[in-house]
């Protein structure tokens, strides 16, 4: 650690944890990671009223730690679901954070980032960021097209840490992020595969409602079934929304979002859990095709990160159908946390300027940023 680097800390609360890191510089100081359960997470009626115990985690976590708020230079925290950002590090202001709480593109976790950090910066007394956040869109034009001109296709997905391994396989590469053709699959509590063309993602499987299904994501469903579903009666407009996101996927087949508890049932004889596991990584593997053809199939690398990379049998999976389009580079775990913590860096050092943060629409008593 370099004599007088700031510390900063890092938030990031996710659909199926709550991480949160002490960098002082580029060094990390430490990392915690509070695992959450469905039912743990079931006593809340929505994603904002999880705000303040997750925020309480991370007091918490650097109390425990022996580190107060007082020698904290900045915190940042992951990005959330807004209107279309191009990438970057951005300031928390007040719009981006009624933007979060009331009126994001899609419910998730991550829309706590920005008010939690927010909120710990103001206590004491320093800038609050994000980067990088899952809207950030550099998808081309004809990646957006639909087979309904009402539903165009959105680019939300797991911007951060796609962006931070990719930079990671072309450095171990000894290349440019900038001068590769690159395949980059995330895969957490949602998946996101995407294709990143010279730097620029350009296509990708939206992490909440398309895709290879995850472990509480249903991902792509038969139209018609999932039409019929909707007007059956059954269930009401909430309820369908959490079927397709919170109890989809590993959590709808077989009621968990562990892949540690699918395959300990796998080792047990469960037939049923290995067809669910090797669906999930056949679909992930479909998808990993599908950006190849985006890439005209000049793919320098396929590159995996997320905490289900850890996971020697569902990559293993992945890479049997996979590795002759590219080499298979995988980063088990995640990058997001460093990410985080070098955005904000890099402001701090002058060497990028933080952006301002400015709604689609008005916000009474709100003034935006220009």
């Amino acid at each position: 650690m370099g004599r007088g680097d700031p510390m900063i800390l890092a938030v990031n609360p996710g659909s199926t944890s709550t991480k949160v890191a002490l960098y002082e510089g580029e060094d990390c100081v430490f990392e915690e990671s509070v695992q959450h359960s469905v039912e743990e997470l079931s006593r809340f009626g929505s994603f904002s009223e999880q705000y303040e115990y997750r925020k309480g985690l991370i007091i918490d976590a650097l109390n425990r730690r022996g580190y107060g708020l007082e020698q904290i230079a900045a915190v940042v925290g992951r990005g959330g679901l807004l209107r279309p950002l191009e990438g970057g590090t951005y300031s928390v202001n007040d719009a981006m954070i009624y933007d979060c709480l009331n009126r994001p593109m899609r419910q998730h976790a991550c829309n706590l980032g920005a008010p939690i950090a927010n909120e710990i910066a103001r206590q004491a007394s320093v800038p609050a960021y994000v980067v990088d956040p899952p809207c950030v869109d550099e998808f081309d034009d004809i990646a957006r097209v639909s087979g309904l001109p009402e539903i165009p296709r959105e680019s939300l997905l797991h911007a951060l840490n796609l962006k931070a391994v990719a930079r990671r396989a072309a450095n171990d590469l000894g290349r440019k992020y900038e001068d590769l053709n690159l395949v980059v699959v995330h895969l957490g509590g949602g998946f996101s595969i995407t294709a990143h063309r010279k730097g620029r993602m350009v296509d990708g499987s939206d992490a909440s409602s398309s895709g290879a299904f995850a472990p509480e994501r249903a991902g792509d469903l038969p139209a018609m079934g999932l039409i019929n579903m909707c007007f059956s009666g059954k269930y009401t407009h909430k309820e369908m929304q959490q079927k397709m996101m919170g109890k989809g996927g590993l959590v709808a087949h077989l009621g968990t979002n562990s892949g540690m508890e699918v395959e300990r049932r796998i080792q047990a004889g469960d037939k049923r859990a290995e067809l669910v596991y090797r669906a999930m990584a056949y679909q992930v593997a479909k998808w990993i095709g599908q950006m190849a053809v985006v890439l005209d199939g000049v793919v320098d690398a396929i590159v995996i990160g997320g905490g289900l990379a850890h996971s020697r049998l569902f990559i293993g999976w992945i890479r049997e159908k996979t590795e002759w389009i590219a080499p298979v580079i995988v980063y088990p775990g995640s990058d997001e946390m460093k990410a985080l913590a070098l955005g904000a860096l890099r402001v701090l050092r002058g060497e990028e300027r933080a952006k301002q943060y400015v709604s689609a629409s008005p916000i009474p008593g709100v003034a935006s940023a220009d």
